[in-house]
């Protein structure tokens, strides 16, 4: 599909879903979700660079200050009332995000002492580290496509209010760990267990905001995320990434190419990181492929997790342009050169993910309906996934 026609299916997509959740036009009752919102504003974004329509940039904007007035704050069926932070009013709207975020969920948070039922926990509201780390990317992104560094220390505090509340010591161990999920007000976890990425996105992107960050002359004291990021490297040491879930293997080769796009630019050190990324998301491919669920029709199949490894498969081709780019030395080598070219034999699977979804009988599915939100944006973002994929 050529750039046109892409991006104005994009433009499309994006259209219905500013109406359909409530930013445009305004709803009285918008309808936010943490994950989604932050893929949208990147398609936004995008949209922009594109067309050159500063309605996008606003779009985008105004996304943002939505999320922020209905996820950085309780719930209307919450007793409690105002900003997550517990900041007062003026304070939380110059700091949004100093309490984290709600993800959005449609019921209210377990509460403590409450036993744990794993399937309506998915349902529940909370805080996730990775959606934050999504947000955190999306904010980044404004602050270096506007100029507008608010943003990026919006996306700092963020980072720092999700690593002091999900990030904690295991006693006479002298090793770091991660909750899953943790309550609206970060107090206490709801889930024990550590997500699979979740240490790597913390690792990668505080790395981001720390890179931006640097180039702020105005950068207020403690805006720093040095200490932050030693304990995300921690955690990931000795790590296996390896998974054939795809939107993990999605976010794992984007996260490759943000490794290399922060390695090019002398903003990381763990150089040997892009290799073992690139080996482990082989590995996982290998496995997907075998599985052949792309055959399923589209009622036994999720669009949004299946996008997101189409997303990773565009990282990937923009990868190899990148490595290109470095005389023909790409950051690691030619091993790092061969594990891409390996890679790239699958650009076809993300090429069959976006033609099934394209469709508008598949789209009619309801798996598709059931999560429309999240299955509009990523299939806008590997569309035109360009502002996403760019750290």
């Amino acid at each position: 599909m050529d750039d046109k026609t892409s991006t104005q299916f994009a433009r499309d997509i994006m259209a219905d879903f500013a109406r359909l959740t409530g930013l445009e036009p305004v709803s009285k009752t918008p309808r936010r979700y943490l994950w989604t919102d932050a893929f949208a504003v990147c398609n936004f974004l995008e949209l922009w660079r594109r067309t050159g329509v500063e309605k996008y940039k606003e779009l985008a904007l105004n996304l943002i200050d939505q999320v922020h007035k209905v996820l950085g704050r309780h719930r209307d069926d919450d007793f409690r009332q105002g900003w997550i932070s517990g900041l007062d009013e003026d304070k939380g709207r110059k700091h949004p995000t100093r309490g984290g975020l709600r993800i959005g969920k449609g019921l209210s948070e377990r509460k403590p002492g409450d036993p744990l039922d794993e399937q309506l926990e998915w349902e529940r509201d909370g805080q996730y580290f990775h959606y934050l780390t999504k947000w955190m990317h999306a904010l980044n992104r404004v602050s270096l496509v506007t100029g507008n560094f608010t943003y990026n220390r919006w996306a700092i505090e963020l980072a720092k209010a999700a690593h002091a509340g999900f990030v904690y010591g295991v006693p006479h161990v002298g090793q770091k760990r991660m909750y899953w999920k943790m309550s609206i007000d970060l107090s206490y976890p709801l889930v024990m267990s550590m997500g699979h990425h979740d240490p790597l996105d913390g690792l990668i992107t505080f790395s981001q905001l720390n890179a931006t960050a640097v180039t702020d002359r105005e950068r207020p004291a403690g805006f720093d995320m040095t200490a932050e990021i030693a304990d995300m490297a921690h955690i990931c040491r000795g790590k296996d990434w390896t998974t054939d879930d795809a939107l993990g293997l999605g976010g794992l080769l984007s996260d490759a190419y943000r490794v290399a796009q922060l390695v090019v630019r002398r903003d990381f050190n763990q150089t040997d990181l892009l290799s073992v990324l690139l080996v482990d998301s082989l590995v996982g491919l290998k496995s997907f492929a075998t599985q052949k669920t792309l055959r399923y029709p589209a009622e036994y199949r999720l669009a949004f997790r299946e996008l997101g490894l189409s997303i990773g498969l565009h990282a990937i081709e923009k990868l190899k342009t990148l490595c290109e780019q470095q005389k023909g030395t790409p950051p690691g080598g030619q091993k790092i050169a061969t594990n891409i070219d390996n890679l790239l034999r699958f650009v076809s699977i993300g090429e069959m993910i976006e033609e099934f979804w394209l469709e508008e009988t598949h789209r009619q599915s309801d798996t598709w309906m059931d999560h429309r939100d999240i299955n509009m944006v990523m299939l806008a973002t590997t569309l035109a996934p360009d502002t996403y994929l760019t750290i």
